[in-house]
């Protein structure tokens, strides 16, 4: 039951594909509106670690997910009513197409009532690219289109082809020319990180600006309507949870090897009463003091001479873990327990050696999909996203639960206080089973 309403602009970005600009544009919008003086508060669906670093920076206000899946319809909620308070905008950026996924993002959009603007790359088509917009705004009724933004158009006679083949209810909102400065850096799994290239982004978002000012149609560069927002009275919730890590203290990897990681988790962390410490296993001589140990994923694989040549922080870890600590390491942190590590220029480097086993990474091929990750303490939502394999590995404590394949899922092994998997979880899913990880809860 609702008890306020407070209402912002809102808009939601979506694509019928994925690779249709829509990480560029929200970042552009973004820092339009934020060099305009207006807080702008993003929010990324499903399952993503490196889109919202960059659109954390273009807008200067943090970015967490939304996903009614991993995370569940009350939480989404209060995120977007906590955002509405302190926001002069909020944009959405989805994931993948308009309708890919269960739930899709159109389904988040529909559920909280925020209009959707298509993004879709238009070279090489003109009118084609209005009747696939069309067919997008009208293949639910429960969906509001505000209007498609053309990426990468050609000139403003393509443009007119484009506008003059929509038909009135849905306008088009910009006319955008393609554009390689503007364009985000990408790598394997995805871009590159933004701490990697914070200058570069900086130019870019700049010119970005200059580049949505430039477009013929102009529906983009003023605030959506308002749309109004609804407390799932999850706040007063959060007053009452548990503080099962109340004293403790959980000492995070972070750094370039290690960055996938969710606001939304470490705020979980605080909720419990954890007290936070950040370490770099890449540059750090030892562990700061801490009582659990955090290795989240990222891009060891690149890193993993550095990191195997730390022989004082992988001593460190070592010790840590032979004391029967809390160790959660999820899929590059995993990848860093195990034994050795082949980057993908088949080069074997020593790592860890917490966990038996070897991981390797294979190119193209990797698996993704939304999994429940099975555990004795309790079932954690959350996701693989992976391109390496593992072998010679431990008998598995249990499998992650697909979301929608009866096949089990990734591995999750417990030994003394570790748990390693491939799943990146999403610890506000459950937070008195994520708490429990932390605690060394040993299955020996």
């Amino acid at each position: 039951m609702t008890t306020s309403v407070v209402h912002c602009p809102a808009l939601f970005l979506t694509a019928p594909a994925s690779n249709q600009g829509k990480t560029t544009i929200t970042a552009a919008l973004a820092r339009y509106f934020t060099n305009k003086g207006k807080v702008v508060r993003v929010f990324k669906t499903s399952t993503d670690y490196l889109d919202p670093q960059i659109l954390a920076q273009a807008s200067k206000q943090p970015v967490e997910q939304l996903d009614i899946w991993m995370a569940g319809e009350d939480y989404c909620q209060d995120k977007l009513y906590q955002a509405a308070q302190i926001a002069d905008l909020i944009l959405i950026e989805g994931a993948m197409g308009m309708f890919d996924g269960e739930p899709s993002s159109a389904d988040l959009a529909a559920r909280f009532g925020i209009p959707m603007a298509i993004v879709m790359d238009v070279k090489g088509m003109a009118q084609t690219a209005a009747a696939v917009a069309t067919g997008l705004a009208n293949f639910r009724d429960d969906v509001q289109v505000a209007g498609l933004i053309a990426n990468r158009c050609g000139s403003e006679r393509h443009a007119e082809l484009i506008r003059d083949a929509l038909p009135a209810s849905l306008p088009l909102l910009a006319t955008l020319k393609r554009d390689d400065e503007i364009t985000l850096p990408e790598r394997h799994l995805g871009l590159v990180q933004a701490d990697e290239v914070k200058d570069e982004l900086e130019i870019r978002f700049e010119a970005a600006v200059e580049w949505l000012q430039k477009t013929q149609d102009t529906g983009l560069l003023s605030l959506p309507n308002a749309v109004p927002f609804y407390s799932a009275n999850q706040v007063d919730a959060e007053q009452t949870i548990e503080q099962h890590l109340l004293g403790k203290t959980i000492a995070v990897a972070k750094d370039a090897a290690f960055s996938f990681i969710y606001d939304a988790n470490l705020i979980a962390l605080k909720s419990l009463g954890a007290e936070l410490v950040f370490f770099s296993p890449l540059h750090d001589q030892a562990l700061p003091k801490a009582d659990a140990l955090w290795l989240p994923g990222g891009y060891p694989e690149l890193h993993s001479k550095t990191l195997s040549e730390n022989t004082a922080m992988r001593q460190a870890i070592q010790d840590f873990y032979q004391a029967g600590k809390g160790i959660l390491a999820e899929c590059g942190g995993m990848l860093y327990s195990l034994e050795t590590l082949t980057d993908l220029e088949e080069n074997e480097y020593p790592m860890l050696g917490i966990l038996a086993g070897q991981g390797a990474m294979r190119g193209k091929r990797g698996c993704q999909g939304m999994q429940t990750a099975v555990t004795p303490q309790g079932d954690i939502r959350g996701h693989a996203h992976h391109r390496s394999r593992s072998a010679n590995t431990p008998v598995p404590v249990g499998y992650g639960r697909r979301q929608r394949h009866p096949a089990p899922g990734e591995a999750i092994y417990q030994q003394k206080g570790l748990t390693a998997s491939y799943l990146h979880l999403f610890f506000p899913s459950n937070l008195d089973a994520t708490a429990k990880l932390f605690l060394a809860n040993s299955q020996d």
